[in-house]
């Protein structure tokens, strides 16, 4: 972790991550399919220097879902129309192994790298069950699904491995225009999926896009151990994160890992203003869209900026944060995160205030993965 700064993402959620800020005057009703918010949204966070924008996403949806879920975006779509608009942050795409196809994935994920030049990630989650009568998978059962999750991340992870780094020489003078023997097959059989490969994208020029897993359960973190290179985590107890990253970077250390190329990132919906009084008062006006009766649990990131950076300060040193992914409840969220508590972070030494690298897995700090056919 020596010289390792804090790393920051934002989740651009559309409408909101909530059931009526929708209604506020300065969000777009058709935020969440709307390319100029979702381009604005991008650009911002690139001025602030954060290191990615996250996606989350859904497989199943009805009448109960949230405005944001109800009409979005599909994120490897948007991911790849941003990627045209910034230089620098990271895309991370949320696809969930219990409905995709790993060739397509890998395929998919690998393009949107090539696309934006080694920028783009991967959030492999298992998703809610009710998704499996979307993708004729209702012979499933939910004990399938981290089974199945395994051996998903195996293949894709091998369908990355494809071409060695050099395999592609592209000489026109000699007429080579790549190395066959750099070329490798996954030939893959599983229980659920069976993969002849190679995969038909070269090698990323960050080795591979980084993989990011959310979840908290044991089954959960044998294969983040394995697999991760970030894990969304809650954020909402200190104390509870502490005790799961101290035992899921032990796992990954029994697998022979570094725990420091594991890094924890926990979700916030900061609230900041320049004094308590001004925070408090933006959380009121959230809260007025709300039938009602109805508050908000008070976020753990709230009140004055100087106070929030420090609690911010005191989770990264302990540990627990090394990328604080934020998203916004009410329309100047990030804008007021970057203006009020992202140059407190900087002054205290803690995040950039240029971008180191131009990839996602250069800005974040994890090693390059070597090819695995590499002699």
């Amino acid at each position: 972790m020596e010289g390792r700064k804090l790393k920051i993402g934002g989740i651009i959620d559309g409408v909101g991550w909530n059931y009526t800020g929708w209604r506020h005057p300065a969000i777009p009703a058709d935020a969440s399919e709307n390319i100029d918010y979702y381009v604005q949204k991008a650009r911002q966070l690139e001025q602030g220097r954060f290191d990615l924008i996250f996606l989350a996403d859904v497989s199943h949806i009805g009448p109960g879902m949230i405005p944001h879920y109800l009409s979005m975006f599909e994120g490897v779509s948007i991911l790849s129309a941003l990627s045209m608009v910034t230089h620098s942050i990271g895309l991370t795409a949320t696809i969930a192994t219990s409905y995709a196809d790993p060739f397509t994935v890998a395929r998919q994920i690998a393009s949107l790298d090539k696309i934006s030049k080694g920028r783009a990630g991967w959030n492999a989650i298992t998703s809610n069950p009710g998704g499996l009568a979307n993708y004729s998978r209702s012979h499933l059962r939910k004990a399938d699904l981290y089974p199945m999750k395994k051996e998903f991340l195996e293949i894709v992870e091998g369908l990355w491995d494809s071409y060695e780094d050099d395999a592609f020489i592209r000489d026109k003078k000699s007429g080579v225009f790549y190395d066959p023997s750099k070329m490798h097959p996954i030939n893959y059989t599983g229980n659920y999926f069976s993969v002849e490969g190679p995969l038909n994208v070269s090698r990323s020029r960050q080795g591979r896009p980084v993989i990011f897993q959310a979840g908290t359960s044991l089954e959960f973190m044998d294969i983040a151990a394995q697999h991760a290179e970030v894990i969304m985590a809650p954020g909402d107890q200190f104390e509870y994160l502490k005790r799961f990253t101290t035992e899921l970077k032990r796992k990954v250390q029994n697998q022979g890992r570094s725990p420091n190329d594991l890094l924890i990132m926990p979700s916030h919906s900061p609230i900041v203003g320049e004094t308590e009084k001004e925070a408090l008062e933006k959380l009121r006006e959230i809260e007025s869209w709300m039938p009602k009766g109805y508050r908000l649990p008070k976020p753990q990131l709230m009140g004055a900026a100087e106070n929030v950076a420090e609690k911010i300060e005191h989770w990264y040193q302990e540990g627990v944060m090394d990328v604080l992914l934020i998203r916004q409840d009410y329309p100047a969220g990030f804008e007021d995160f970057i203006k009020l508590v992202v140059p407190i972070l900087q002054d205290k030494g803690i995040f950039r205030k240029e971008y180191e690298e131009n990839t996602l897995r250069g800005n974040l700090g994890l090693p390059y993965p070597e090819n695995r056919y590499k002699k």
